[in-house]
């Protein structure tokens, strides 16, 4: 597999020239300096892909070409919106770029309400806790209609925890969930987040299905015809949240939208993060059943909590996530591709541990060096073994 590794551009804190010495020879990236609404020019894609290759690595894939806000809530202008997306696929597929990252979750992007969690080994994860999601729903954003979501004992417990931060606390709370995550093209504050939420007040499941398939049906025909893949990536969590619909959570989302727009093009960012939160998704059998649909791979392990709805980036090969039943998955799917003339398979090590001198360096949250060094250098042996052990 193609082992890649996320740069945030220029002003991302670890160096071109550091990535090249994890191993990794890939570099999964974007121009986040462009508003969503502009097409990314040639000039702006050679650019920064010539900077990567001075660097000896190749700009493996795109993540992410943002899809508008407008886009997903079906709004009149969505048809120019789509048209200046499939302007920028059209420009990196003449830059010679030709795999897309890309989500359609509403307003936020992935989400946790801690970013330092401690761990018992000194090292700091992600993590997602309900009582403290819950305590921001009800209580600092007073969503309307969220009493009606909560039950009496967490609408108890979240007033509990409410209780026990001070005005920093709350504020961090705050912060941490509406100003915006790596990657994230939008920032908020708790007024502006609020006006965001009503104008998906009428947008349910259903609709926010529609709009995906709308936007499905216009781009997957201009990126086939490119030679492009486009991979979305699911829901984090995945499950609704702030009474916004996911659509992209389980086996049978997945397969709605391959379904949606039967293409080569169609297909699949496979997280494990991800998918792998819910315990109803066997994530082995779905790379098998996915298997020539996934165009790329993270690869991270979460561990659920006391409560199933909390949970924590866990290292790598632990937690819930059975990896190395993934990754054999994957390098089955891998040598069919070999043997038949299929694309390549770009993976990467995702949401990595604050560890060593990552607590002196501010890289983004989830993505520190040595956290994600050492996740790589992982997955990349467990692929050694499980190709070592196939050939014997």
């Amino acid at each position: 597999m193609e082992h890649t590794w996320r740069w945030f551009g220029p002003s991302d804190p670890i160096q071109l020239a550091e990535i090249r010495q994890t191993g990794a020879t890939g570099i999964v990236t974007a121009l986040h300096d462009l508003p969503n609404d502009r097409v990314w020019s040639v000039e702006a894609i050679n650019a920064r892909k010539a900077m990567i290759e001075a660097a000896g690595l190749t700009w493996s894939v795109v993540e992410s070409v943002p899809v508008p806000e407008a886009v997903k809530k079906g709004l009149p202008e969505r048809d120019a919106l789509i048209d200046t997306y499939c302007q920028t696929l059209r420009n990196l597929a003449a830059c010679g770029i030709d795999i897309v990252c890309y989500n359609f979750m509403p307003i936020l992007d992935w989400t946790r309400t801690d970013l330092t969690y401690a761990l018992a080994d000194g090292a700091r994860a992600l993590r997602f806790d309900q009582t403290a999601f819950a305590a921001f729903d009800l209580y600092l954003l007073e969503r309307p209609g969220a009493l009606a979501e909560y039950c009496e004992a967490d609408q108890r417990d979240a007033r509990r925890y409410l209780e026990s931060l001070d005005e920093a606390g709350r504020a961090k709370l705050i912060d941490t969930l509406i100003a915006g995550l790596p990657g994230a093209e939008e920032h908020y504050t708790l007024a502006q987040f609020r006006e965001a939420l009503a104008d998906y007040a009428e947008i349910d499941a259903q609709a926010l299905r529609e709009n995906l398939a709308y936007f499905l049906r216009r781009v997957v025909p201009v990126a086939e015809e490119l030679g492009l893949r486009l991979a979305i990536h699911p829901d984090d969590p995945p499950r609704p949240l702030l009474g916004l619909p996911r659509v992209v959570s389980t086996q049978a989302d997945a397969q709605w939208v391959i379904d949606c727009a039967p293409s080569p093009a169609n297909g699949l960012t496979f997280c494990t993060g991800s998918f792998g939160v819910r315990e109803d998704n066997d994530l082995v059998a779905m790379v098998r059943h996915f298997a020539s649909h996934i165009h790329f791979a993270h690869l991270r392990s979460t561990q659920r909590e006391a409560d199933p709805r909390s949970f924590h980036e866990a290292p790598h090969l632990a937690g819930d996530v059975d990896m190395v039943g993934v990754i054999r998955a994957l390098v089955e799917e891998e040598r069919r591709r070999e043997r038949e003339g299929g694309a390549r398979l770009p993976i990467r090590p995702d949401h990595g541990h604050h560890m060593l001198d990552d607590h002196a360096r501010a890289t983004a949250p989830g993505y520190p060096l040595y956290g994600r060094l050492r996740g790589l250098a992982e997955l990349r042996g467990v692929e050694i073994a499980v190709r070592q052990l196939a050939s014997n």
